[in-house]
């Protein structure tokens, strides 16, 4: 196998020093931030009692009702503190806002015998007043770990009681079925824990003005209004982020040129056509991979239908399936499939692209990939089984979270589950180690196969806080933990892992030189990290943090608008290449792999658009305290999620599938390649435009006029134009699904049935 990469540049030796810098400086805030998490998470008291001492519940109630909260998996449905998923209500918000008009009809009965509603503008004005005060006061006894209940909260906890159980027992929760909770025990903790949750969300923090969750949610009616941080935070970080924007461009005007496109053309590979080169037996038994990519796509896309129609109505087209895939395990499956795909095309695209740097495959490296493929369709398949499993009350006592669904989003599948997927990962990293030995001893080689390595080795690395919770850990702690998944390990390293892969693939296609390509993934890693490992902490705002994380993850978070700008330049370099021809030959250059950078252009303006535009939308605190677990959160979630990794993963699908096919096989493919990678584009930016985007605006402004509740509310949700929007989504969604994904999965399948033929032309045996 003969490898490309030939040219002996170097790079300033202050390029490894600077990314060095970047990672220490950033993940010892990181690091500060997180211990703050158990240091200020909201206490739980031992117990909560009345003025006269009596026990109205424990400790033990209040980590029980978590452990039912992630058992029935309910952040896949509504959300706590904002995070989780949007058709049902934000449970602290509505148990909030129920609270505080039990209170004021409570002080009314008492005060004048009569209910809130009989009386006069003058008196409700006089009754309003009382509620915040009461709310407001923080009781908890430090020394004692002893939290008190006025007579109101006790009466609003007895009301919740009863509004609860009618909730998850008579249908009134969409796309949940009737009875989805039966069990009084875990009716009565489930209510216990939210109300510990509403108390974290009003009670003042012991001498500041805010609450635990610094006054989110946003209600005027309990005294929940934006803390003073927010707004400063929110204005210094604009500070930060044009500050970083001036100096970017100083540098560009200073080194001229910091892209893919070199000042001198590439050279033209003339001696390599992908398409007629021989691929290892270990490159071919990577082609299962992307089967499977194809298989997962397609499910996650119609789970993630099904889950939209549940925003429109009860039924599916007139099928009732709720008791059997109700909305949070469809959701649930809906986002983990996304990862399982997206991950699957970069581990296969991985142990496809690494003999390709280093010119060599060890022995039984084909069992190995084989092997490695078997144990991941094994933690697929048996993890949305255990889900499912889980969904119908099948396992008995903590096997929910251990084999079944841990409840956490994204984070849903069980904890042995993901110890083998930590392990698979390991696995992983090994056989590339394997496959990339050889460059390490080549000094032309070395420093970029490192690179290459350091990346994918950053992945199962980074993976491992998943495990470092337990469901009856301080929720604040849990989503600390979380969102250095979500955040951390899929935005960041994800992304670094990913600019390697391109790098890689454009220097084997000839399109730029070696020494450009380890500039970019240097600056790729400095841009991304130098901001996104602090900015991971814009995610916890409010789920138990203090102003030192807002301060903090404000500023750094903003200046993830540099790189993601520069990301459009990005998408014109690779529009630049595209159009390339070799001097001595005519061809162009990527006519090879049109639709690998047809795809990587769509990653540079979707990462613009959806990471950048819609990212920054919602970073900002002042913002994000009125619209976390709104549309415009999905909308973020879906144009950056798909619009960069999973377009990045459908490039590097491309680059592999391009490179097994032969011109025959080509033929058959391109067409649906072509109608695929439209149907994707346009079907993603009709739900952004129709649908995503304007409802989330909706949602936004009322949740500013009339409270979060509101906006979170069933009956604002199933109404209005709102709804209207919703109904208009299912069009883009059949597009994305029917012109986008079923072309783009049958182009995968036909090069799999017919790429096999390159077996008896091409393969080298290593055996």
């Amino acid at each position: 196998m003969q490898s490309q990469f030939n040219e002996s540049d170097n790079l300033s030796i202050w390029w490894r020093y600077t990314v060095i810098i970047v990672m220490i400086i950033g993940f010892a805030i990181l690091g500060f931030v997180t211990s703050l998490a158990y240091e200020n998470a909201p206490p739980i008291p031992d117990k909560v009692i009345d003025n006269k001492n009596n026990v109205i519940f424990t400790k033990e109630n209040i980590q029980q009702g978590q452990s039912a909260f992630l058992r029935y998996n309910l952040m896949e449905h509504g959300t706590l503190w904002g995070h989780g998923a949007y058709l049902g209500p934000d449970y602290t918000a509505e148990y909030l806002h129920q609270e505080a008009l039990t209170i004021m009809d409570y002080i009314a009965q008492q005060k004048m015998g009569k209910s809130f509603v009989e009386l006069s503008q003058e008196q409700q004005f006089g009754i309003k007043e009382n509620v915040s005060f009461i709310l407001k006061q923080n009781r908890f006894d430090f020394n004692k770990n002893v939290l008190v209940y006025t007579p109101e909260e006790i009466e609003a906890f007895d009301k919740a009681l009863i509004y609860w159980k009618g909730y998850f027992t008579q249908g009134m929760a969409p796309g949940l079925p009737k009875n989805f909770i039966q069990n009084s025990d875990d009716l009565r903790n489930l209510t216990t824990f939210f109300s510990w949750a509403s108390w974290v969300a009003v009670t003042n923090r012991p001498n500041e003005n805010c609450s635990y969750t610094n006054n989110f949610p946003y209600d005027p009616l309990i005294g929940n209004f934006p803390c003073s941080d927010a707004y400063f935070w929110s204005a210094m970080s604009l500070i930060f982020m044009l500050g970083a924007i001036g100096l970017m461009l100083f540098l560009f005007g200073k080194f001229d040129f910091l892209g893919w496109d070199p000042k001198r053309k590439p050279r033209h590979v003339h001696e390599t056509h992908l398409e007629t080169s021989p691929l290892s037996a270990g490159q071919l038994a990577t082609m299962p991979y992307f089967v499977v990519v194809a298989v997962l796509f397609l499910l996650q896309t119609l789970f993630g239908g099904l889950i939209a129609h549940y925003r429109v109505e009860s039924s599916f087209y007139g099928l009732s399936i709720v008791d059997w895939v109700a909305y949070n395990l469809g959701r649930t499956w809906h986002l983990q499939l996304a990862i399982f795909w997206i991950a699957t095309a970069w581990v296969g695209g991985g142990l496809f692209i690494a003999p390709m740097l280093s010119g060599a495959e060890p022995r039984n490296q084909k069992f190995g990939i084989q092997l490695l493929l078997w144990a991941l369709v094994l933690v697929v398949l048996g993890s949305l089984t255990g889900e499912f499993l889980s969904a119908q009350g099948l396992l008995p006592g903590e096997m929910w979270f251990w084999i079944g669904n841990q409840g956490s989003e994204y984070l849903d599948l069980g904890r042995a589950w993901q110890y083998l997927l930590i392990a698979g990962f390991f696995f992983w990293l090994w056989l590339l180690f394997r496959a990339l030995r050889p460059a390490f001893s080549n000094p032309k080689l070395k420093e970029f196969s490192i690179l290459f390595f350091l990346a994918a080795a950053a992945i199962p690395i980074f993976y491992v806080p998943a495990v470092f919770y337990h469901h009856q850990t301080n929720f604040t702690v849990i989503d600390t933990w979380r969102f250095w998944i979500i955040h951390l390990w899929v935005e960041g390293f994800f992304e670094v892992f990913a600019t390697v892969l391109t790098a890689t693939i454009f220097v084997q296609m000839g399109l730029t030189k070696l020494i450009t390509a380890k500039r970019v993934i240097y600056l790729d890693i400095i841009l991304y990290l130098g901001a996104g490992v602090v900015g991971t902490g814009h995610h916890w705002y409010f789920t138990g943090q203090t102003s030192v994380n807002m301060a903090l993850s404000a500023c750094f978070s903003a200046m993830e608008v540099v790189p993601l700008t520069l990301l459009t330049l990005d998408a014109w370099d690779f529009i630049r290449v595209s159009n390339l021809r070799c001097e001595e030959c005519g061809r162009f250059l990527a006519a090879q792999q049109k639709w690998t950078i047809y795809y990587l252009i769509s990653v540079g303006i979707w990462n613009f658009i959806g990471a950048g535009v819609f990212g920054f939308l919602i970073n900002l605190p002042i913002i994000s305290y009125f619209e976390v677990g709104t549309n415009l959160t999905q909308n973020h979630g879906h144009a950056a999620m798909f619009g960069v990794f999973g377009m990045l993963a459908l490039a590097v699908t491309m680059f592999c599938m391009r490179s097994m096919q032969t011109e025959k096989i080509w033929e058959m493919t391109k067409n649906l390649i072509k109608i695929g990678f439209w149907g994707l584009n346009i079907g993603m930016g009709l739900m952004v435009i129709l649908d995503l985007f304007p409802s989330g605006v909706l949602q936004l402004w009322d949740s500013i006029v009339n409270g979060y509740w509101h906006a979170r509310h069933l009956n604002f949700i199933m109404s209005g134009f709102f709804h209207t929007l919703e109904w208009v989504r299912l069009g883009a969604d059949m597009i994305f699904i029917v012109v986008g994904v079923i072309p783009t999965v049958s182009a995968i399948f036909i090069t799999f049935m017919y790429g096999r033929k390159r077996d008896e032309e091409f393969v080298k045996s290593t055996r």
